[in-house]
C-alpha cells in the first residue's frame, strides 16, 4: 500500500521559505522532534509534505496546519516520540462527536508523522534538506511506522548517489518526496521597480540573481552581477527570467540570449507596441517563427491585479511566476503574432529605439 505524495512529486513550491527556517533551527542544535504531514483525506490548509520542527524549549519552525494543530503537536511531541517515530491522526472536520480532536471546519483528516530528532534517519533528512537548499535535487523515501514496522528512510541524490539507506520495508506505507532546489529568479535590470520584485521573491525563499546592478541596492539578492553575456549565469530550464532594464537594446540583447536556453518563465516589462517591435527583431535574429517568441514570453508581464505603483507591479510579476511554475492557470497575458502586427501597423513602436525607455 502506498500513501502520501506520489513518487516524484515535489512540495518545495509550498514550503521553501519554511525549509530555510527549519534548517536554521536544526543547525541551532536543540531540536527534539519533527512533524510531517504525510496524508490528507479531504481538505487541508497545508499541503502534504509540510513540516514542523520542534525544539526542546518549545521554539518551532514550519507549520502543518492553519494554526489549529501546532500547539497540541508541540505540547505532546517530546513524549510521543520517546519510543521512536509514530503516526498521529487529526480531524479538521467540524464534528463535536468525533474521537479525533481539533475539528475546525477545514474539512479533512490529517495523518502526521512524528519522529524524534537525533536518529540516523532524522539526520539524513536534515542533510537532504540542507543539500536541496545548496542546489542539489534530493529524493527521499520513508517507510511510515505502524504497529509492526519502524520508520526507515532512503535518501538519493539527483545524480543517483545514495548518501543514506536504511533497510527499507517495501511492504509498509511509503512516503515519497522530491526536495528540489529553490526556484531561481534572474532579474535583468536595476531600476527602482526591480527592488520590490527581488524582495517579494526572497520572501518566498527563492534564490534571486540581479544582473546589471549595484550590490548595495539589492541586499536580499544572492548574487548581483555586472555582465555583458550569460556566461557564468548557467541559465537553464528551471530558471525564471524577468526583463526590466528600461533599455530597448538591453532587453533585446538579453531576450535573444535567454530564449534558446528555454527558461520555464520569461517575462518582459513594457508597453505592447514596444514589445511588438522587440519580438519581431528577436524572432528575426533567432530565425524563429514570431509565434514561438510570443508563446515563450509573458508580455505585458504580470497578472493584471489593477496596480500601478512599483510594489503592485512587483506583486503581479512574482504572482505570475509562482502560478506558472506551480502549473496553475491565472489570467496571464501573452501577445500573439496578430497583436504584434497590429502594433506595427499603429506605427508608434519605433520610438522606443531612440528613447531607451520601457514606460
Amino acid at each position: 500500500m502506498r500513501g502520501g505524495c506520489r513518487p516524484g512529486e515535489s512540495y518545495n513550491l509550498h514550503t521553501m521559505r519554511e525549509r530555510h527556517l527549519i534548517v536554521d533551527l536544526y543547525q541551532a542544535g536543540s531540536a527534539v522532534a519533527l512533524a510531517t504531514l504525510v496524508r490528507v483525506d479531504g481538505s487541508s490548509y497545508r499541503p502534504v509534505g509540510a513540516r514542523l520542527l520542534i525544539a526542546a524549549n518549545g521554539e518551532h519552525a514550519g507549520a502543518i496546519s492553519g494554526g489549529c494543530l501546532e500547539a497540541e503537536v508541540i505540547r505532546k511531541a517530546k513524549w510521543a516520540v520517546r519510543d521512536g517515530a509514530v503516526m498521529e491522526k487529526y480531524s479538521t472536520l467540524f464534528d463535536d462527536a468525533t474521537e479525533m480532536p481539533y475539528g475546525s471546519g477545514c474539512g479533512g483528516t490529517l495523518q502526521i508523522l512524528l519522529e524524534p530528532a537525533g536518529t540516523p534517519a532524522f539526520e539524513a533528512l536534515m542533510q537532504a534538506m540542507q543539500a536541496s537548499l545548496r542546489g542539489v535535487t534530493m529524493h527521499v523515501r520513508t517507510t511510515l511506522p505502524n504497529a509492526d514496522i519502524v520508520l526507515d528512510r532512503r535518501v538519493v541524490q539527483g545524480t543517483g548517489e545514495v548518501p543514506f539507506q536504511d533497510e527499507t520495508d517495501e511492504t509498509g506505507v511509503i512516503f515519497d518526496e522530491v526536495l528540489e532546489p529553490p526556484q531561481r529568479l534572474i532579474v535583468f535590470g536595476a531600476g527602482e521597480d526591480a527592488q520590490p520584485v527581488v524582495s517579494f521573491a526572497t520572501q518566498l525563499g527563492w534564490t534571486v540573481w540581479v544582473v546589471e546592478a549595484r550590490p548595495e541596492r539589492f541586499p536580499d539578492a544572492e548574487k548581483v552581477l555586472v555582465a555583458q553575456s550569460l556566461e557564468g549565469i548557467d541559465l537553464g530550464p528551471r530558471d525564471a527570467v524577468v526583463l526590466m532594464t528600461h533599455s530597448y537594446t538591453q532587453d533585446r540583447a538579453w531576450l535573444e540570449a535567454a530564449l534558446p536556453y528555454k527558461p520555464r518563465y520569461v517575462g518582459l516589462l513594457g508597453a505592447r507596441h514596444r514589445s511588438a517591435l522587440l519580438f519581431s527583431e528577436v524572432a528575426e535574429a533567432l530565425r524563429w517563427p514570431l509565434e514561438r517568441v510570443c508563446e515563450d514570453v509573458f508580455a505585458p508581464i504580470g497578472i493584471d491585479l489593477g496596480g500601478q505603483n512599483a510594489e503592485m507591479i512587483a506583486l503581479a510579476i512574482v504572482a505570475e511566476v509562482q502560478a506558472h511554475i506551480a502549473g496553475k492557470a491565472p489570467v496571464s497575458r501573452h501577445m500573439t503574432a496578430a497583436t504584434v502586427l497590429e502594433q506595427h501597423r499603429a506605427g508608434d513602436a519605433s520610438r522606443y529605439i531612440q528613447t531607451e525607455c520601457a514606460l
